[in-house]
């Protein structure tokens, strides 16, 4: 057993099979949902994280267009500008790939778990922890792999892929596939830049087949829309060819990314209103003070002309 399977695979191979033995009424199809379910809340710190970031940028598209408009092309000021706005509102353009980065080995880790538990059965006691051999169920999965329940809801084979399993065409994985496709483009959707440009990429390379200097964050958002389009139809294409388990990770993930994004995204907003508003008040709490202040003055100013004009009254009578 290597590094990572040490490390990575063998902790996430039992988990899913605690859950799989703990809780009465799981098949292989429920464990893996609890376990993606589980894995999505350990998670949450990092997507808060990711979502703040990109809620950061979407309120700064304003003042990222007002600097690109102020720097006249010249890329070298727009880009410290630009930086020093990312630095100013705390705003880290590649924490969102270093959370990518993060889920990667975790992926690669479940997909062989899964394959332990669908076509490598006999190194199911290898990577079972010794104190969990005592479960009932883990010993006789151990003595007899055969005995896995590798079904979900009872009727449908999430070993297999969606085509060329011993039944030929599964269309209840194909069905897996199609919404795993699906929510890839929405929680793609709701993370995407907003940005007010409608020029395609033939636009753009137009523009630079004529000489023009391509604007970055155009080219950047008509990159990033041509991707959530295309990232769905090959999400659907490789889930497809995976055993249904990984689809049905996939889709649940997707599914639950998609409200934890919601929350967030929604909570995100009504916090930084409430700043604002604080913000506002604020200002015209300073503002009420400073006019108190030299409405005070002015008072003091004609009490003393007041007195002075009364004092000098007394001093001629």
């Amino acid at each position: 057993m290597n590094i990572f399977e040490l490390f990575i695979v063998q902790p996430i191979f039992n988990l899913l099979l605690a859950i799989y033995s703990i809780v009465p009424w799981a098949d292989f199809g429920i464990a893996v949902i609890i376990f993606t379910i589980l894995v999505r809340f350990a998670m949450w710190p990092l997507v808060v994280r990711q979502l703040h970031q990109v809620k950061a940028m979407r309120k700064l598209q304003p003042e990222l267009a007002r600097i690109k408009k102020a720097s006249k092309g010249n890329r070298q000021v727009e880009s410290m500008q630009m930086l020093e706005l990312y630095k100013k509102h705390g705003v880290k353009p590649f924490r969102s790939i270093l959370i990518l980065l993060i889920q990667l080995p975790i992926f690669i880790a479940l997909f062989q778990v899964i394959q332990i538990f669908t076509t490598h059965r006999d190194q199911i006691a290898e990577f079972t922890y010794g104190f969990m051999q005592n479960i009932p169920t883990v010993e006789g999965l151990i003595q007899n792999p055969e005995s896995f329940n590798h079904m979900f809801l009872g009727f449908i084979d999430i070993t297999q892929p969606a085509f060329g399993g011993p039944n030929g065409v599964e269309w209840a994985l194909v069905l897996l596939a199609l919404i795993a496709a699906y929510t890839q483009y929405i929680i793609s959707k709701q993370t995407s830049p907003q940005v007010q440009s409608k020029k395609r990429l033939r636009d753009v390379l137009a523009e630079a087949g004529e000489g023009k200097q391509p604007d970055q964050a155009e080219l950047n958002a008509v990159m990033m829309g041509k991707m959530i389009k295309f990232l769905p139809f090959l999400m659907f294409v490789i889930m497809l060819s995976l055993p249904g388990a990984l689809a049905l990770y996939y889709v649940t993930s997707n599914l639950f990314a998609a409200i934890q994004q919601h929350y967030l995204l929604k909570r995100d907003a009504v916090e930084m209103d409430h700043l604002a508003d604080a913000e506002i008040k604020k200002q015209s709490g300073k503002k009420a003070t400073a006019k108190a202040r030299a409405k005070q003055a002015r008072e003091a100013t004609v009490t003393r002309i007041s007195a002075k004009d009364t004092s000098k009254k007394k001093e001629d009578a």
